[in-house]
């Protein structure tokens, strides 16, 4: 069988290897050459892809033989979502940042009215490091082999690291750092767990670290609720989630809005995907056990994020904060332990990569001309530039789930099959849908109407460019097409969600039904 899933996750690295030798204009037309090949590759997976047929494209080579270790490869409908987020959005970054550090300057704004400082590397490093940070991505999404997971779990750090401190602003050393240290810290924790299950595989016979082997391990209650503790951990770091948070608004805020999308839209996608996959499919009685303080901690992300963002004057932490929320809602979907809330959480990971890339690139167009983060900078924007300031108000109804786009679906599941199950964290919940229009609408209102100001009269003159346009104009078509046709991508999701619920050992709970005065 064609090794397809290693052809897809090994092209954007030989991409990053080849623009070592490759200068000026060349560089970046390769690299955005390469991701459009990745994903023309994912949707030949797609195609080839059989909802409901378990995990496909399955690839298995001993790597470690003594450890158990394989280079394993598959996809089911869950990671599918996730890889062909990954591979849509990538070229878009680097559409969108392609004029954004030549001349060895940054095109964008570090803080207040300050230009970013130089990049310490080329602009050639920055499309290679994006294009890593798509290959690592791609592997965790199909690794089906918990050792090989983790290798590339904590490898995406390094290229990410660099995107931050050498592409950032003007506190990019501290955002970088601050971002590698809870990183490393969380797969610190998960390392453990992974010794663990080198150690109960061994006793029960052979050692193995496939998900189809460890999977089938008889774990003892109090053993398996450490071993679950260790990867909740770091995917709540990752994902993040109230308190293992706070290096997500420092480094977004520091990034450049291409590195910035490829961190929250993208990278971030690990620490739920991580929670279905290793924490649902190996620790079934350990999650359940978690609920409670997971969906506690869930609610009080999806409250604070909200609430922070409408107090953020910042652009960039103004959406990582949204995202906080957002991420909120997707573990509150896994973790309420319905199909509905589940395939919903999945959709959203989808949804919200779309909707945060959006954002992020918009806003990085306006800050650009503005020379300036600050939400009080702007005002009467959108007479200068009509089509820009339309686009920035498709992107914030997108953040606060309008009905009609992608968004709203994702979300209602979430919240109707939460509350199924859960309706009080369901009903608190709901409270946010208030709050994200509050702080949507705001920073609209704050940087777009009115009268326009001098410094806007005389920085913001320009519209989108064509390449601008075409960077954003799939992302709009995407949102739009998947609010009113989700049908196709809930089809490929729900079986493996399924499967998932039926390993864990939880049904959806029965419908109330009304009935001659009682129910």
């Amino acid at each position: 069988m064609f090794p397809w899933l290693t052809v897809l996750a090994l092209l954007p690295l030989v991409g990053a290897a080849l623009l070592i030798f490759i200068k000026g204009s060349a560089a970046k037309s390769l690299s955005l050459a390469v991701s459009v090949l990745a994903f023309a590759v994912s949707l030949g997976v797609l195609f080839g892809f059989q909802p409901g047929g378990g995990m496909q494209f399955n690839e298995q080579v001993t790597w470690i033989k003594p450890f158990g270790v394989h280079y394993a490869l598959g996809v089911d409908g869950i990671g599918l979502t996730l890889v062909l987020l990954v591979t849509f959005v990538t070229p878009l970054v680097i559409l969108a940042s392609w004029n954004d550090f030549d001349g060895g300057k940054a095109a964008w704004i570090a803080s207040g009215n300050q230009a970013a400082p130089a990049p310490k590397y080329d602009a050639r490093v920055f499309f290679a490091l994006v294009l890593v940070v798509e290959s690592l991505s791609l592997f965790v999404f199909t690794a089906t082999d918990v050792f090989m997971f983790y290798v590339f779990f904590e490898a995406i750090l390094l290229p990410m690291y660099f995107l931050i401190g050498g592409f950032g602003g003007a506190r990019r050393s501290y955002a970088a750092v601050k971002f590698l240290l809870f990183g490393l810290l969380g797969g610190f924790v998960m390392l453990a767990s992974v010794v663990g299950l080198y150690v109960l595989s061994a006793r029960a016979g052979e050692p193995s670290y496939l998900l189809s082997d460890l999977s089938q391990l008889d774990i003892a209650t109090g053993t398996g609720r450490w071993l679950f503790v260790g990867f909740m951990f770091a995917f709540a770091i990752k994902a993040p989630m109230v308190p293992f948070h706070t290096w997500l608004p420092d480094a977004a805020e520091e990034s450049n809005p291409g590195g910035a999308t490829m961190m929250v839209g993208l990278m971030d996608k690990i620490g739920t995907f991580g929670m279905i996959r290793f924490c649902l499919g190996l620790f079934p009685e350990a999650s359940q056990w978690a609920t409670p303080v997971v969906l506690v901690l869930a609610v009080i992300s999806i409250l604070y994020g909200a609430i922070a963002a409408i107090g953020s004057r910042d652009l960039m932490r103004l959406i990582a904060y949204t995202s906080i929320s957002h991420f909120g809602f997707m573990v509150m979907g896994i973790f309420a332990f319905t199909t509905q809330s589940m395939v919903g959480s999945t959709f959203y990971m989808l949804n919200h990569g779309l909707s945060t890339a959006l954002l992020f690139l918009i806003v990085g167009y306006f800050i650009k001309r503005r020379g300036s983060r600050d939400v009080f900078a702007f005002g009467g924007v959108q007479t200068n530039t009509p089509v820009a300031a339309s686009l920035w108000m498709f992107a914030a109804l997108a953040t606060c789930s309008l009905p009609g786009l992608s968004t709203f679906v994702s979300e209602f599941m979430v919240l109707a099959g939460t509350f199924s199950r859960h309706p009080a964290f369901a009903a608190v919940a709901t409270v946010t849908i208030v709050l994200a229009a509050l702080y949507m609408l705001l920073m609209y209102q704050r940087t777009m109407t009115g009268p326009v100001t001098p410094e806007v009269e005389r920085t913001v003159t320009d519209d989108l460019s064509g390449r601008e346009r075409l960077a954003i104009a799939p992302l709009v078509i995407l949102v739009l097409v998947l609010g009113f046709f989700p049908k196709p991508m809930l089809d490929v999701i729900e079986p493996a969600v399924q499967a998932t619920m039926q390993h864990v050992g939880v049904s959806d709970p029965q419908p109330w039904v009304t009935a001659e005065g009682g129910r």
